[in-house]
């Protein structure tokens, strides 16, 4: 839908709140928006507003977590894209799940780390109004990265006051924000200053140096509300990466130890923004300006015993891409039926897409130097047809094709392409009585692999021969769930899901080279639920179980690396008075294996984070605590060879990187 709810939250207003009895009126819960009679499936949802201004958040990428059964992990600095898991899929940085941020879309193709690298490092949370989130291939309208779901977040186009704020932490965090905006007859603008600073409790301080910008402006013209935004992000981190459990074990280094110091990076995005919105029908186009230099080491000295493992990925491309999209009524005697349709288009021109090994982050020699053209095009129609006063059909065809120019530094990996994906969909909603709703969905969906895959003949590391790779990987997606809505206090829903992938091939940036992995089955079920028993209490909750398998002999063993099996997360917000309010989330993520037998398997991990505000006129004081708990688990873990100083040959073990312990971050806020 192109509708955009604009609300007067909790918080933009508490000092006119005096009442108990006008509580309810102002807080605004996206959790809370009714969804029968729109959705098309139990699995979609929206969060924003007092969702996601009351709980605390520790970075950027929990953002993402607001999608039920989401988890976002890091393992590695700050400045770096998140690990995600949503499904049974280990989403590695984004491959796929798809993400936009006011309808431009945030992954990155061809990356030099990972395809769909997904950096939101880039968002200035507190501009964030609202996400709108979908599960599954059943949705026309999203296509590349979207088999496992795809989040939308919709940036604020004013505030109801400006403000400055500053945030002081342990570790030496501090981070300044101002932000506000402006209105004159028809036009307003909005802009945004955000400044960070972390070293982080790590024995190698993380040097965290971020800096972001906002300006945007709303007006009219040819009879369309436009708006234009410019955004800008620059940072740099050092990084302590996952480490090697026997490397604690012997003493040689602590849980927040460190065996290379030169890792970490460097990162910038810049975009020029525009959009046109007439009634039923939305226009938009972006530029962006982006590069990542990325510096790791995650072997130690298993492929070189002299200089070491270290390497650096570098990325540097523009990014210019399109979209238009519509709705359109029409009258079915009593009924009405809406189509809608759209169209998006994108060229990525990827001047530096490079690895290297490096030794103190100096470049030694280039294991793979190409530059990349990519371009897609896009185009989609979905009709939402009402069969009965109860009955609701929901038909989608969608259309991706791909052109690709890949200029290698090995001549022979050099080459050209296009492959094109029609991908039908079909959904059935079904009224079963007052407030319930039961779904069917079916969808055919994709994910792109780095097109340099599909180019390659030769290793460019052995020189030996390789096989290419499909750039278009299909999936297969069904669900049936069941959704529950008492008016805006209680609401539930309840989806199973099965997911196919052909193939999970895919390029490794890690190494220069694909990566072949079979096809793949995924089996699950989830459960959500918000409720608001009193306009001072607000509860959400959300567990989901996977199954998720190689499609191979059960011999040579079915598990997924790294697929989540279970999670838990339970959220509560509560308004002690109308200037004082508090949030505690608390996140469970079940046991996983790390290798395709099962035997080796990472263990579960609780994390639980609180916060407490208080505000009084327009000076409002926040305490946010997290890992509340202070648990010793890891935030993520994995299973392969290493080999350390001293070691005579490689040793398989299991690889962390523990959660952050205990913090403590007080922000004051002056808003006018």
């Amino acid at each position: 839908m192109i509708r955009k709810i604009i609300p007067t939250t909790l918080l933009a207003i508490l000092p006119q709140a005096h009442a108990h009895s006008s509580i309810e009126e102002l807080v605004v819960f996206g959790r809370a928006q009714e969804q029968i009679g729109s959705a098309i499936a139990a699995s979609e949802g929206l969060v924003g507003y007092d969702d996601l201004n009351l709980q605390p958040r520790y970075r950027v990428g929990e953002l993402l977590e607001t999608v039920p059964g989401m988890v976002a992990t890091q393992h590695s600095g700050t400045g770096k894209a998140n690990q995600y898991f949503l499904r049974g899929f280990n989403l590695d940085h984004g491959t796929d799940f798809s993400t936009s941020v006011d309808g431009v879309p945030a992954n990155m193709r061809t990356h030099g780390h990972g395809q769909g690298y997904l950096d939101l490092n880039f968002v200035i949370p507190e501009l964030v109004e609202t996400n709108r989130y979908k599960k599954g291939p059943y949705h026309a309208s999203v296509g590349d990265f979207s088999s496992a779901g795809h989040a939308d977040f919709s940036l604020y186009d004013s505030l109801k006051e400006s403000s400055v704020q500053a945030t002081f932490g342990q570790d030496s965090y501090g981070r300044l924000l101002v932000m506000g905006s402006g209105e004159s007859d028809d036009a307003g603008f909005l802009y945004a200053l955000d400044v960070t600073g972390y070293e982080g409790p790590w024995q190698l301080d993380e040097n965290l140096k971020q800096t972001k910008f906002y300006l945007a402006s709303t007006f009219q013209f040819a009879r369309a509300r436009a708006k234009v935004a410019l955004q800008g992000y620059d940072s740099s981190w050092d990084a302590t990466d996952q480490i090697p459990e026997r490397a604690v074990q012997n003493g040689q280094i602590t849980r927040l130890g460190n065996l290379d110091d030169d890792l970490g990076g460097e990162s910038s995005r810049y975009a020029l923004t525009g959009e046109l919105r007439w009634p039923g029908v939305e226009a938009g186009a972006y530029h962006l300006w982006y590069d990542l230099s990325l510096w790791s080491n995650f072997t130690y000295f298993l492929e070189d015993p002299i200089n070491g493992d270290e390497f650096e990925q570098r990325d540097d491309r523009t990014v210019t891409g399109a979209w238009l999209k519509g709705e359109r009524d029409f009258d079915l005697g009593e009924r009405v039926a809406v189509l809608a349709w759209g169209a998006d288009l994108r060229h990525d021109d990827i001047s530096d897409v490079g690895l290297y090994n490096t030794v103190a982050r100096q470049r030694i020699n280039a294991v793979r130097s190409d530059s990349v053209t990519e371009t897609s095009l896009g185009a989609w129609a979905e009709l939402a047809l009402p069969l009965n006063d109860r009955l609701r059909l929901y038909g989608g065809l969608r259309a991706d094709w791909f052109d690709w120019d890949v200029d290698a530094q090995l001549a022979a990996n050099s080459g050209t392409g296009s492959e094109t994906q029609v991908s039908p969909k079909i959904s059935l909603a079904w009224q079963l009585a007052e407030g319930v709703e039961a779904y069917a969905s079916y969808g055919r969906g994709m994910h792109s692999n780095d097109v340099r895959g599909a180019t390659i003949t030769t290793d460019p590391s052995s020189l030996e021969p390789v096989d290419s790779v499909e750039v278009l990987v299909p999936s297969t997606g069904s669900e049936v769930g069941i959704r529950v809505e008492q008016g805006r206090t209680f609401n539930a829903t309840i989806s199973a899901f099965h997911l196919e992938l052909d193939s999970e091939l895919v390029y490794v940036g890690d190494g220069g080279t694909t990566e072949p992995n079979d096809a793949t089955t995924r089996n699950g079920v989830e459960i959500t639920a918000f409720w608001q028993p009193s306009p001072r209490y607000s509860f959400d909750a959300a567990w989901t179980w996977t199954d998720a398998e190689f499609d191979i002999d059960p011999g040579a063993g079915t598990h997924i690396p790294g697929a989540l099996e279970t999670t838990l997360s339970v959220g509560a917000n509560v308004i002690f008075r109308p200037d004082l309010t508090g949030s505690l989330r608390v996140r469970r993520l079940g046991d996983y294996p790390l290798i395709e037998d099962g035997s080796v398997r990472a263990g579960s991990s609780l994390l639980a984070n609180a916060g407490i505000m208080w505000r009084n006129g327009p000076l409002q004081l926040r305490l946010d605590a997290f890992n509340l708990f202070d648990s010793d688990d890891t935030d993520i873990t994995y299973f392969y060879e290493s080999r350390l100083t001293g070691e005579a040959t490689g040793v398989e073990d299991v690889h962390f990187h523990p959660l952050e312990p205990r913090s403590l971050r007080a922000t004051a806020t002056y808003h006018w």
